[in-house]
């Protein structure tokens, strides 16, 4: 690194999914591990307020940025070791998340199948704990490397360490904002465990005549899924997932259903209970939704979408509303799955 700066008053509209039009004014690109080495050598860290950015799919910029933005943009990609039964593979921190997968499939390891075109990079993936179809991060995970801001050190992190939970991480938590991670460890296997099981993934399969599926039918299924449930971030800004879906106490679910005899709800462990988020939005009447260039997408209330020219702001104004329209209706509080800065 040359500069302690890369771009002042940088446009951040082609790096959030929800196309937002916010300037970061201190940006800078993270290229390699040695970089933040640097910036901490020259107390950049003490100087202003920071931010880390991955693929922009999880942030709802309600202003611009002021501070400095490190952009993650460490690639590559190692095998640390490898048996007839798996391989343990490390990714750079900056790897584009559905590449990483697409890259997986092509060498025959699986694990991640099922993870397929979540937005994103490999390292917010374990912050996050990324999951769908049955398959979360935490499953596959073996070790990350992250460099430790507040020390200047780089640290290795194994599964133990980062305290996995729903759409969770002990980075989200008592070490939020601490830690750039620059490499995730991958233990895949080379005899995969075919998971069908979850969401559309076998209606879909059966559909297509694929009864002895291979982890590239599995991804194929998941991509088919996602593309007709979700917009495009290209062509209609948004994070995915807004909320995160529900897990409350058992006990309030028969009175509900006594309400609501269409409930969905699924098991999640001991006295508890899921509640899909996109079902409790929808049947309160907020899907398709929409005020000036912001609203809930017309074919999956979980999604909040800018229409374009909307903002940061008008999204979290939105979310709070239904949050609040949620609970005086059911009773349960929703919690927002996307980042708010």
């Amino acid at each position: 690194m040359t500069q302690p700066f890369h771009t002042q008053n940088q446009s951040l509209k082609a790096f959030n999914t929800f196309g937002f039009d916010v300037v970061a004014h201190q940006y800078l690109p993270i290229e390699s591990p040695e970089d933040l080495t640097a910036l901490f050598q020259k107390h950049a860290f003490e100087k202003q307020p920071f931010g880390i950015l991955g693929g922009g799919s999880n942030i709802t910029f309600t202003q611009d940025f002021s501070g400095l933005l490190l952009h993650n943009r460490i690639q590559g990609h190692t095998i640390i070791e490898e048996n007839s039964d798996h391989v343990i593979v490390e990714f750079g921190g900056g790897e584009n998340w559905h590449e990483t997968v697409l890259y997986t499939l092509e060498k025959g390891w699986g694990g991640l199948e099922n993870l397929s075109l979540i937005p994103g990079t490999v390292g917010a993936s374990p912050i996050q704990n990324i999951g769908a179809y049955g398959v979360e991060i935490k499953d596959t995970f073996h070790a990350l490397t992250a460099f430790h801001i507040p020390t200047g050190t780089f640290h290795t992190l194994y599964h133990s360490d980062c305290a996995f939970g729903y759409r969770d991480s002990v980075f989200k938590s008592e070490k939020k904002g601490q830690y750039f991670i620059t490499a995730v460890q991958f233990k895949l296997s080379k005899q995969p465990v075919i998971k069908t099981q979850y969401g559309d993934i076998q209606a879909t399969l059966d559909g297509w005549g694929i009864s002895e599926p291979s982890i590239r039918d599995i991804s194929n299924a998941v991509i088919h899924i996602r593309q007709s449930k979700l917009p495009n971030p290209a062509e209609i800004g948004n994070c995915g997932s807004f909320f995160k879906n529900p897990v409350v106490d058992s006990q309030i679910i028969p009175a509900l259903t006594v309400q609501y005899p269409d409930i969905k709800t699924f098991p999640a462990g001991e006295g508890l209970t899921k509640v899909p988020a996109g079902w409790l939005i929808e049947k309160a009447g907020w899907k398709g939704f929409k005020r000036n260039q912001i609203g809930v997408h017309a074919k999956q209330a979980l999604v909040l979408v800018n229409y374009g020219g909307g903002t940061g702001a008008e999204i979290i104004a939105l979310a709070k509303e239904i949050q609040a329209d949620i609970f005086q209706k059911f009773g349960i509080e929703l919690e927002m799955e996307v980042n708010a800065w």
